[in-house]
């Protein structure tokens, strides 16, 4: 792994938009792109990086991309001082208005990456979903060629924003028939969301695993939990909400408290990253060795709401031992996280001009 200090995300600062740095923080995470403050349906932000990604390699997979969370699911409602809910819990976004709702339930993940049931009746299910969607879509443009020819040139454009949607659904259709019936995991499906919180983490994180392992898609993101989050940690000790400690105010028992959760998290982050290292790509190394991730927050001391010297760690090897990894390294002040992702899509093979607020390159990752 690789520890980072010194980098930031600026447009998750107050700037002129005022309160609203969580909402900001999760935001700007994967976009390096300041939200539009709104609580509304005109919502506004910018491509995050994982779909950037996508788009350019989601063609040899599956599934271009996989969305997970351990949280609530929310495109809509005020969540912070005026912020959409749609900018605290979703990190991934398709395009500046769409963002990729993520999935927080296991069972629903693997019957979506694999179906369910024997491979027979796993076989039956594709087959009638396939059938089934391509129906349900047939009818939805039907009528929305029928309802365009009423509609003035406002509602024209939202209707093609969802069309472009309603669009991707069929290509995604049309990918499925191409790679066949989905790989056989070798294992059952989850039963679903489990009460132990970290059972539930572990669970997504072996979904990804799978994910990858079949080569269902190679692109991933993971929301643990939203940015502002006042989860309580019973279970290692800590009743308190997070977000309340968070404010720490310098207090020894909060700061205790904040470390506690740190370490349950880390511990969470390593079993991922041993899962990987077990399980081995198709050219022998671990599938650990041919990745990149990233762990990492949009808050650095959340007492003070600081979008500076961000916690990031960027585990894996890119394949080929591409990167210098044990090490811990200091960048200094001002260096845009959007920096550290035009450098990753590079390593992907995915030429990128500029990302987010970039400024440049990293000179070695």
């Amino acid at each position: 792994i690789q520890l980072f200090t010194g980098l930031e995300h600026q447009n998750g600062t107050a700037g002129k938009d005022g309160g609203g740095d969580h909402a900001r923080a999760n935001a700007s995470f994967l976009t390096g792109v300041r939200p539009y403050k709104t609580a509304g349906a005109d919502i506004k932000l910018g491509v995050s990086v994982d779909q950037v990604a996508a788009k350019a390699i989601g063609d040899q997979t599956r599934f271009s991309s996989l969305e997970l969370s351990c949280d609530g699911v929310r495109k809509s409602g005020v969540c912070d001082s005026g912020y959409s809910c749609a900018y605290q819990f979703n990190l991934s976004w398709r395009s500046d208005t769409t963002p990729m709702t993520p999935e927080s339930n296991p069972r629903l993940v693997f019957e979506r990456l694999f179906g369910s049931g024997s491979k027979e009746e796993r076989s039956k299910s594709f087959q009638m979903r396939q059938a089934q969607q391509r129906s349900i879509l047939d009818f939805i443009l039907d009528d929305a060629t029928a309802l365009e020819k009423s509609l003035g040139n406002n509602d024209r454009m939202k209707l093609d924003e969802y069309l472009t949607g309603v669009r991707e659904i069929e290509q995604r259709i049309q990918k499925a028939e191409r790679f066949g019936l989905p790989a056989d995991p070798g294992q059952p499906a989850p039963d679903g969301i489990p009460e132990s919180y970290e059972e539930h983490i572990r669970l997504m994180m072996d979904m990804m695993v799978l994910a990858f392992e079949t080569d269902s898609t190679r692109v991933a993101t993971f929301l643990l939990a939203h940015d502002g989050s006042n989860r309580s940690f019973k279970e290692i000790g800590v009743p308190d909400g997070h977000h309340s400690i968070s404010h720490h105010q310098k207090k020894a028992e909060n700061l205790d408290k904040l470390a506690k959760i740190d370490l349950y998290y880390s511990r969470q982050f390593a079993y991922f990253l041993e899962r990987l290292n077990e399980k081995k790509d198709a050219d022998g190394k671990s599938i650990l060795h041919n990745s990149m991730i990233v762990w990492g927050g949009g808050l650095s001391d959340p007492d003070r709401h600081n979008h500076s010297n961000l916690p990031i760690v960027l585990a894996g090897h890119a394949g080929g031992g591409r990167f210098d990894n044990g090490r811990h390294v200091d960048l200094g002040t001002n260096t845009p996280v959007s920096n550290l992702y035009l450098s990753m899509l590079d390593n992907m093979g995915v030429k990128q001009e500029t990302f987010g607020d970039a400024t440049g390159r990293m000179k070695t990752i």
